[in-house]
């Protein structure tokens, strides 16, 4: 049973196809997993084969990897996809594993491609066949598998993360195909170091991707003579503009905003401008770096400088007004602004530990001093009784008066810093705290 097939005709399988490596040896990238002699590299040479999960971009080798793993171990390999298999398809693939078993003493690998597409009724149907040993799964996504998958199939499966190539590994793999690929053996192609250097940039660490080009560039090649020549000219027309990588609402998308949060949280304006752009030219929702803007202004700025929710609203303001080709320059403003100021989470910090509080804690009486008076009634129960105008004191401030409840009434939220604007801010409440703690007049008794 196979849906998920590469078993098209030879002559008309694309060269990706044809260069898919069947052994360990043939393997390009990885080395953080496959390095000769690391665990896995035995393990797989060995045929000892656990179930796992391939967790990484596309075009990295997820799907050979298995290959190589089933080729190793000897197996009967059943591949599904996710897209377009259900539980019809996984009942039939563990029925085909246990005849095969019992037929030809042959275990078998089951191969699910995009296994994040299962919803939890489809990934609990592996669950008791990979106990039992029926197959060995392997699953291959691009989603970040603690989000996209059952904990019951990762507590029995391990989780590999596979990286992008390099360029030195997808150089590696343009010469492979160069070289030992029957049907380009049989062209005279003519391609030099700078040309390999351009595809392998543009594959942009996926091998498929740059073994397309590749193809693509010897079918416009130049023809001279008996020679195809893969020119800068023919490398213009194959090569696309570089489209950023984004994923929206993938790992990647998470990834690249969390990179210029904290950019911009770290004071780094040049990482704030270029994990924008690489937003911005992935695709990405230009207001959402908006609002993430305006987080961050109350966030990590805070009082130390006011006016960065000011600038990220106008930035936000502009590029309603202007649309995208000007708006996005001021959000760039914007995010080089907010990375530059002084930073402070004195403004979170308290208001985070405020809510923690009122959720925690009794919800204590409002001070009679502190309520609202209407009505003769209230008032004789003593409802703003003893309030203290604060423009009738000295400087409008009522020193040692109290604003909370009696029970936390010497309780601090907010710290200032020694930051930006906040320094003031922060020399002010401490002037009005050294007030306090002379007057002679108190709220309560033991002030």
């Amino acid at each position: 049973m196979s849906n998920l097939s590469f078993s098209f005709a030879p002559e008309i399988r694309p060269l990706a196809a044809r260069m898919r490596p069947t052994n360990l040896s043939q393997y390009i990238g990885q080395k953080h997993l496959l390095s000769e002699g690391s665990p896995l590299y035995n393990a797989i040479l060995a045929g000892r084969c656990h179930s796992l999960i391939l967790w990484g971009p596309p075009g990295v080798g997820k799907t050979t990897l298995a290959e190589v793993i089933a080729h190793h171990a000897d197996a009967n390999v059943i591949r599904l996809s996710a897209v377009t298999s259900g539980v019809k398809e996984i009942r039939e693939s563990v029925a085909s594993a246990k005849d095969h078993l019992a037929m030809q003493g042959q275990r078998t690998l089951l191969f699910i491609d995009e296994v994040h597409r299962f919803n939890k009724s489809q990934q609990d149907a592996f669950l008791p066949h990979i106990e039992d040993g029926t197959f060995i799964f392997i699953g291959a996504t691009t989603e970040n598998p603690s989000f996209s998958l059952n904990n019951a199939i990762l507590s029995r499966a391990r989780v590999y993360q596979l990286k992008a190539l390099e360029q030195q590994d997808l150089m590696q793999a343009i010469h492979s195909a160069l070289n030992n690929d029957e049907q380009l053996q049989q062209k005279q192609i003519e391609i030099d170091n700078a040309a390999i250097e351009k595809l392998a940039l543009a594959g942009d660490g996926d091998a498929r991707r740059t073994l397309n080009l590749l193809e693509q560039a010897i079918d416009m090649a130049d023809q001279q003579n008996d020679k195809l020549i893969v020119s800068e000219n023919v490398l213009a027309n194959v090569l696309p503009a570089h489209i950023a990588k984004y994923d929206k609402g993938g790992d990647l998308f998470y990834d690249l905003i969390s990179a210029f949060h904290k950019s911009v949280r770290g004071s780094n304006p040049d990482g704030a401008l270029y994990w924008l752009c690489r937003i911005l030219a992935g695709g990405g929702d230009p207001l959402y770096v908006g609002r993430r803007l305006l987080a961050i202004a109350t966030e990590d700025i805070g009082n130390a400088d006011p006016r960065a929710m000011q600038v990220a609203l106008n930035a936000w303001d502009i590029y309603h007004r202007v649309g995208p080709a000007e708006g996005e320059r001021a959000l760039a403003q914007a995010a080089i602004y907010l990375a530059s100021a002084p930073k402070s989470n004195a403004v979170y910090t308290a208001f985070k530990q405020a809510k923690h509080d009122i959720a925690n804690e009794p919800s204590f009486e409002v001070p009679h001093h502190l309520r609202n008076a209407p009505t003769n009634l209230m008032k004789d129960l003593g409802y703003g009784a003893e309030y203290r105008y604060a423009h009738d004191e000295p400087g409008a401030y009522a020193a040692g008066e109290k604003y909370l409840p009696e029970e936390i009434a010497n309780r601090k939220y907010y710290q200032p810093t020694e930051r930006g604007l906040e320094q003031k801010i922060k020399a002010k409440l401490d002037y009005l705290t050294e007030q306090d703690n002379l007057a002679t007049r108190k709220r309560y008794d033991r002030d």
